[in-house]
């Protein structure tokens, strides 16, 4: 389906099928607000006209901080229809990194629900949505939508900040718009399904997911935030064709047996996970949970693009743990490592970010010749597929030999018994750092600590096995619903403090 616009705010053509449902969204599950997209569309271009009636230039940027609801997109979409920047920021952060944002991204008011306003930054107009403010805001009426100019600035996503304060990522409207019409080509017709989205709209997952739905005319199913059940409820009751997903909410959706047992998921036809390591252990359980559905593992970052890979251009199958084959008009290349098939992840295409806001050295660091320097290892098979091993930041050194963690939790979840596992370095005298290892056991199961060290040390290298185990019943998520790796460092430091590590 054409994209009407180069506005990302217009990225849908609500005129071609505008009576048809374009979200539901699941703030009470018991009473699923539904909107078609001719509502939508006026919604976003009240929005837009209010904006620029309260005297908001092109180019000024606008926070949205809230859960997701049909107010987040309202905002989000009529925001760039403007020609204003949206700024999604996380709900989950604190005052201080919210005030952070706010004083970097310079913002002129931000969109927020009740919960937030404790953190909304101070001495920037609020427009709150349970208060009276969004209703006011909102101006009905025809709006021709602003057309940008290239690369101009549609959007200012902040990343997690897993180390030292979050950086903006200065996202055109020309680099989303690129990689959703390279999605369309290799994709092709999509407007009859349904998707389902529970991740958090100020991560690229969900942005990218929403705006390539819309685009193609499909449904969505949308959610204030991720929550096992109600996540895996909404997909029979509504329906879904299509999951989104971060691979850590579907391995917390395949723990729940009892729940599942009760639950009808004919209709899902397609799954997506990214943006995190995926192991065949879960696939083979989203498999079996989903039988008719195309698993794709996805891979994709904020400063270089939501999908660089893809199908294969001679039509080979996808290994399952593949992220895929380079798309058209994009260049991958592994540099820093033993060979040309090993090694840092370097990407080019029109996906690229304008680099880091305010922050010229470190986007100098990463940005060179319109290369992207990811940090993340890859290798690459005969075929030229490209498989995700792990962030150089994750990897840390047991005796002189390179640990990563995804390697390891890949080896633990072949266990019989191990349903999800997560691996942490913890300092040593001796070694430098070992590995720590978290597990969530299988329904059922009760595999202890010995077995687990016993299984790593015969199915792989002995420098890589867990010196120590901690079960959990579930792994905590970051903001980014992706396994929070910087709590567990800590938690693992302070269980393994004074302890003598075992075989």
């Amino acid at each position: 389906m054409p994209i009407p616009s180069r506005n990302l705010g217009k990225c849908f053509d609500a005129a071609a099928a505008p009576d048809k449902v374009a979200i539901v969204e699941l703030r009470d599950p018991a009473t699923p607000r539904a909107i078609t997209y001719r509502e939508l569309d006026e919604k976003c271009n009240a929005v837009a006209r209010g904006l620029l009636k309260r005297g908001y230039k092109r180019g000024d940027r606008i926070g949205i901080l809230s859960l997701n609801r049909l107010e987040y997109l309202y905002a989000y979409f009529g925001t760039m229809r403007a020609g204003l920047v949206s700024v999604p920021i996380s709900f989950k952060l604190g005052a201080e990194i919210v005030r952070h944002i706010s004083d970097d991204a310079q913002l002129k008011a931000v969109f927020h629900d009740t919960d937030r306003i404790p953190v909304c930054p101070p001495g920037v107009a609020r427009i709150g949505y349970d208060d009276g403010g969004f209703d006011a805001l909102l101006d009905p009426g025809a709006f021709d939508t602003v057309e940008p100019e290239p690369r101009e600035l549609a959007m200012l996503l902040y990343t997690s900040g897993s180390t030292g304060m979050p950086k903006g990522v200065l996202l055109s409207h020309d680099s989303q718009r690129w990689s959703m019409e390279t999605a369309a080509k290799l994709y092709g017709e999509r407007s009859h399904h349904r998707y389902i989205v529970g991740a958090p709209m100020f991560h690229m997952n969900a942005t990218i997911s929403v705006k390539g739905a819309l685009a193609s005319g499909a449904s969505i199913v949308f959610l204030p935030a991720f929550d096992a059940k109600v996540y895996a409820r909404a997909i029979q009751d509504h329906r879904v064709t299509w999951l989104t997903s971060v691979p850590t909410m579907l391995a917390l959706v395949a723990k729940e047996k009892a729940l599942l047992s009760t639950l009808d998921f004919s209709s899902v036809t397609n799954v997506t996970m990214g943006s995190a390591p995926l192991t065949q252990a879960l696939i083979d359980k989203i498999q079996a949970l989903f039988p008719k559905a195309l698993i794709n593992n996805s891979y994709g970052t904020t400063e270089a693009g939501p999908a660089p890979f893809g199908i294969h251009p001679n039509g080979i199958p996808r290994p399952s743990l593949a992220c895929g084959y380079p798309v058209p008009g994009s260049e991958a290349e592994l540099r820093e490592g033993p060979n040309a098939d090993e090694g840092v992840l370097y990407m080019r295409s029109p996906m690229m970010m304008e680099g880091y806001n305010n922050l010229p050295e470190k986007t100098g660091a990463v940005l060179k010749d319109g290369w992207y320097r990811s940090g993340d290892i890859f290798r690459r098979d005969k075929d030229g597929f490209f498989y995700f091993v792990g962030r150089a930041d994750d990897m840390f050194v047991v005796g002189g030999e390179n640990v990563w963690p995804g390697e390891v939790e890949r080896l633990l979840e072949r266990m019989p018994g191990v349903h999800q596992a997560c691996v942490v370095p913890v300092p040593d005298d001796i070694k430098g750092a070992i590995p720590f290892a978290f597990v969530v056991a299988s329904p059922g199961a009760n595999p202890t600590e010995a077995e687990i060290k016993q299984f790593a040390l015969a199915n792989g290298p002995a420098y890589a096995h867990p010196r120590f185990v901690a079960f959990r019943n579930e792994i905590p998520l970051a903001a980014t619903n992706k396994p929070d790796r910087k709590k567990l460092i800590a938690e693992a430091e302070g269980l393994s403090k004074g302890k003598r590590p075992t075989l």
